[in-house]
């Protein structure tokens, strides 16, 4: 597991040279989903992960298989700042190291780390360790819900609606962000320097763009979106997260896996 501290990180990036990405077609599975999300689901898990981080493999093969659950949405961001290292990662983002980030100041705790799993926006865990992941999601139960709001995602006709619900009666609602996910049912990529030389891996759910889409005050919103102006070549799917804050708890979440 590669730790960073909370600090300047002083690094010169090197040439990552030509690399091949694939994505595969859907499945049968996934081309039976219809254009409507699983609701309530229990929770939020974003992989922060890196082609380069040789620890990361075995978390990116948990991520394909959580996500494939319908109870949860696990996303995978995958960040830059280990490119320094030999090879530069080609689904990173800057804006998901800073993403991670925010999570170690928002939290107190500064961890930041890779393979790490955040879940629902407040707790963290090593992003291998299916079973410390398995109990911060059931974590909350059944008497306080992780996400108590309601999402509703359909797409129909080259267009996306979401649909947020209301805060639930005697909970003082602060204001949060709707995120929209553009995302990538899964990415094979062959490495060829650093770490993990020699290897191909395939990503899952890999988060492409995060993009704010409004923001919600505890009253019931809608919003429609045409298809054409966030998706982007190789993406086929999406998620919504309902944030609060920069980088504070999500309290509600909806994924639509063909879109």
């Amino acid at each position: 597991m590669r730790l960073l501290a909370l600090v300047v990180l002083a690094a010169g990036l090197a040439s990552g040279g030509a690399v091949r990405a694939q994505n595969p077609a859907p499945d049968a599975a996934d081309a039976a989903v219809p254009t409507r999300a699983v609701v309530d689901p229990k929770g939020v898990i974003e992989l922060y992960t890196s082609q380069g981080c040789s620890s990361c493999p075995a978390a990116d093969a948990l991520l394909g298989r959580l996500a494939k659950r319908d109870d949860i949405i696990a996303l995978s961001f995958s960040v830059d700042y280990w490119d320094y290292l030999g090879w530069k990662d080609t689904l990173a983002n800057d804006k998901f190291s800073e993403r991670q980030r925010a999570y170690g100041q928002a939290r107190g705790d500064g961890a930041i780390y890779t393979p790490q799993a955040v879940v629902n926006g407040a707790t963290h865990a090593n992003g291998s360790d299916e079973r410390q992941i398995d109990r911060l999601i059931e974590r909350p139960g059944k008497a306080a819900p992780a996400l108590p709001i309601s999402i509703r995602l359909a797409g129909e006709k080259g267009k996306l609606m979401i649909e947020t619900g209301a805060a639930p009666p005697g909970v003082a609602a602060k204001e949060a962000t709707l995120w929209l996910a553009v995302v990538s049912r899964s990415v094979e990529i062959p490495i060829t320097r650093g770490e993990n030389q020699g290897r191909t891996i395939t990503y899952h759910n890999v988060v492409r763009e995060l993009i704010p889409i409004g923001m919600w005050n505890g009253k019931p919103m809608t919003v429609q979106l045409e298809r054409h102006s966030f998706m982007r070549p190789g993406a086929d799917r999406c998620a919504v997260l309902l944030q609060q804050g920069k980088a504070g708890p999500i309290i509600g979440a909806a994924m639509l896996k063909q879109f």
